[in-house]
């Protein structure tokens, strides 16, 4: 079977009510798939009410799909539009994954509209709600996500959704949910390569920790780092290992020539050892970041293939707030694990200081740098649409 697009677009109010890392984890480990996008989108009047027509004929096959698709619309009309009285923009979050059989994947994941049962294995028995009145009509629905119900649904809704990608996403700092001020920050949270081996759900976990800060995520994407990326993205940290590794490059160099030749260097040898071997211990360090952030080795990239996609995923997202950058990074702990304390990320989820999870900005300055470098807004959504149903 040829593979599909399929996509997943989390509500408002599972964004607000911090259950976004729950719905991701849940559909990743439902549909086997890692997501291959991700945007932030603050849709538009004129977008929200092409949606919701379109999703109020999407599916009218019986009685009972008719009347679903008649609630969906109404739930997004109601519930996607920008406010009224200061129009400042939601946050709706598209996710797109890629694989054989992927929308009925997603839709099973994703689950139907029903009243609670005892069952909760799909999103919406977890974080939806449909609650009826006595004569069974509807008194509240909170559907958590909204998914495409078939083939033709999902075309048609990606290509609408990405018509409207780069006029109505990005990074959302005046969404309606977040706060205002001089004194609020944004800072870059990268998921890293090790929480995407396989499809499980530890990046959902990881970004549920995070929502213990009350920051909202004002930005989303899925990126493959190039070479060139990586290197600019970890350059400030080449001059740091530098320091950290002469002298250990000197002492373990000066210890495997002792025991070799069983002779005891003076001082003069052992400062010299570190100086030649030090810089060249710091390049394989270094290079070693790169091949784990692109899965390439930097020594074997040259010309074009630098600057092109890497072979791993990470996931980059944006949180704004005030203090967003002590908060995430009291939240993810040290880089060495070791060093971290329970219950932040890198002590649940870390191994060593490079594989350590999870990479946040420590600095307003290093925040911009490193948003430009990852390119955040850059919208991917349209390139992955137009790729299977342009």
């Amino acid at each position: 079977m040829a593979k599909e697009l399929a996509f997943a677009l989390l509500n408002p109010y599972t964004l607000q009510k911090s259950r976004t890392g729950g719905v991701i984890g849940r559909l990743i480990v439902r549909t086997g798939m890692d997501p291959v996008a991700a945007r932030m989108f603050g849709p538009s009047r004129e977008l929200v009410e092409k949606y919701a027509e379109m999703v109020r004929r999407h599916n009218t096959s019986t009685e009972h799909d008719a009347k679903v698709s008649q609630l969906l619309a109404d739930y997004i009309l109601s519930n996607y539009m920008p406010d009224p009285d200061t129009d400042r923009r939601c946050r709706v979050m598209m996710l797109l994954f890629e694989g054989e059989n992927a929308i009925e994947k997603v839709n099973q994941a994703v689950g139907p509209l029903q009243p609670p049962t005892e069952s909760a294995d799909t999103v919406r028995a977890t974080y939806g709600d449909l609650i009826l009145d006595e004569e069974g009509e509807v008194k509240y629905l909170e559907p958590a996500v909204i998914a495409g119900p078939n083939r033709e649904a999902v075309i048609e809704s990606l290509q609408l959704w990405a018509a409207y990608s780069e006029s109505d996403g990005g990074c959302l700092l005046d969404a309606s949910d977040v706060s205002a001020g001089d004194d609020v920050e944004k800072t870059l949270v990268m998921l890293k390569p090790d929480n995407f081996r396989f499809p499980s759900i530890r990046p959902g976990i990881i970004i549920d920790i995070f929502a213990g800060s009350g920051l909202r995520i004002v930005g989303s994407k899925v990126h493959r780092m190039s070479v060139e990326e990586a290197e600019e993205f970890y350059g400030p940290v080449r001059s740091a290992l530098a320091g950290k590794l002469k002298s250990v490059a000197g002492e373990r160099s000066a210890t495997v020539i002792e025991k070799e030749l069983n002779i005891q260097l003076p001082d003069r040898v052992r400062e010299a050892l570190a100086e030649i071997v030090g810089p060249l211990y710091t390049d394989a360090q270094f290079n070693e970041i790169i091949k784990f952030m692109t899965g390439l080795s930097p020594e074997d990239c040259s010309g074009k293939e630098r600057s092109k996609a890497g072979g791993e995923r990470t996931l980059a997202l944006v949180y704004a707030g005030r203090n967003a950058i002590d908060k995430i990074r009291a939240i993810l702990g040290p880089t060495d694990p070791s060093k971290a304390l329970p219950g932040s990320v890198r002590k649940e989820y870390g191994q060593s200081v490079m594989v350590n999870a999870a990479h946040a900005s420590d600095s307003r300055e290093n925040a911009e740098r490193e948003m430009r470098i990852v390119r955040v807004e850059q919208d991917t959504i349209k390139d992955w649409v137009d790729r299977y149903y342009g």
